[in-house]
């Protein structure tokens, strides 16, 4: 047996095992340290396999587990390796065109029940504004690795890349886009220099440039996790006055370590679940409420594909209901003329233009900004932002 039909077994037998109740890529990592006959290469590869099965989501079905990894593998790379050639005939590789169209197109000739909207399971739950073909076939490549880069670092942080010949692409004034496979932390000060941080959830400051603040601005992060909203919120917004928290303490030990390495010293912090009914903070008022809700993920799961065959259609329900408790909560502690800004990582309508209209019609916020950050046409996430203000005036007047 071909070490290509032994990896393919390999795969095979860990996909069989693996129930989607931890990311693939910590589960594969546990698989790997508890079985050593793999080395480096078998890991790489066996784990690449695993990534395309389940890209391919369910785009194909009735076939055989060799068939499916064949197609994956044909649609998830621009060109073949040589360890893959016992599995294609003369055919598939003619056929192998650096187009994903193209290849598309042969796959289309190949398997008769082919369909690119199967990729992603829940078509019908989409925001309004994805293009559901482009969105489902986005999950076919894998996405790229993004950097912000920090006020006053530009230039250092590309000539780094420059002098190490890393390959890279300026999407934006400070955005920079990297190979997914990129070791930054080898090159740059992570945190300090350049923060690793979605295009997406780059654009997140398109909102915060249209928020007024003053001097004493008080901004509080309600679900910080890793502070990269914050630290976003810091180098947009400047000298603000800081308050996060998350209902996880370890989380906020991380970000306090991830503070220290951005330069961020004073702000406050507090472990909370803003989803219960009895949260409370008494004698506090912010200008600023950033909520980067808990949400299905979906709009990554370019990243983690494993979830377009192993998340249930009613966790959407589920987030969209905590996503109401939490903002909720929240906006109780916004001030007279303050912004609310709710995030979400979700493609989901539920999860997103639903909490919208419910955000309007609980609270009578005035919605200054709604937009959909679409990323599958640019190898990154897909994001929804939502930016309100808490004012009895209208924003027109």
């Amino acid at each position: 047996m071909s070490f290509i039909h032994q990896h393919i077994q390999s795969a095979k037998k860990i996909i069989e095992q693996y129930q989607g109740d931890m990311p693939l890529s910590a589960y594969l990592k546990n698989y790997f340290s508890a079985n050593k006959k793999f080395g480096s290469k078998d890991r790489k590869q066996i784990s690449n396999l695993c990534f395309s099965y389940y890209r391919l989501g369910n785009g194909i079905t009735d076939i055989s587990f060799e068939e499916h990894i064949k197609a994956a593998l044909f649609l998830c790379n621009d060109e073949i390796r040589n360890e893959w050639n016992d599995l294609f005939s003369e055919a598939w590789k003619t056929n192998w065109v650096k187009s994903l169209h193209g290849r598309l197109n042969f796959i289309e000739t190949q398997f008769q029940n082919f369909s690119t909207d199967n990729i992603f399971p829940f078509i019908d739950e989409l925001s309004n504004d994805i293009e559901a073909k482009n969105f489902a076939q986005s999950h076919l490549i894998q996405p790229d690795l993004f950097l912000r880069i920090r006020p006053g670092k530009e230039k250092q942080v590309i000539n780094k890349l420059t002098e190490a010949n890393i390959s890279l692409q300026q999407t934006a004034n400070n955005c920079i886009a990297l190979a997914n496979t990129t070791k930054v932390d080898e090159l740059i000060i992570i945190d300090e220099e350049a923060v690793v941080q979605d295009y997406s959830s780059q654009r997140v400051q398109e909102l915060l440039s249209s928020v007024i603040f003053h001097q004493s601005f008080k901004v509080w992060d309600c679900c910080a996790a890793s502070g990269g909203k914050s630290i976003l919120a810091k180098d947009i917004l400047g000298n603000i006055d800081l308050t996060v928290s998350d209902v996880r303490p370890s989380i906020l030990q991380n970000l306090q370590r991830r503070f220290a390495k951005a330069g961020i010293k004073k702000y406050n912090s507090f472990i909370a679940d803003i989803s219960n009914s009895t949260f409370e903070i008494r004698n506090s008022k912010f200008d600023l409420i950033i909520c980067d809700a808990p949400c299905s993920g979906s709009g990554t799961w370019g990243r983690t594909p494993e979830q377009l065959l192993c998340f249930k259609k009613e966790k959407i329900s589920y987030y969209a209901n905590l996503q109401k408790q939490i903002v909720s909560n929240a906006i109780k502690l916004l001030q007279e003329n303050g912004y609310f800004l709710y995030i979400t990582c979700s493609v989901f309508k539920q999860e997103n233009e639903a909490v919208v209209e419910f955000i309007q019609e609980e609270f009578h916020l005035e919605l200054v900004k709604m937009e959909l950050l679409k990323g599958y046409d640019k190898k990154a996430d897909t994001m929804f932002a939502a930016l309100f203000r808490k004012t009895s005036i209208p924003l027109s007047e």
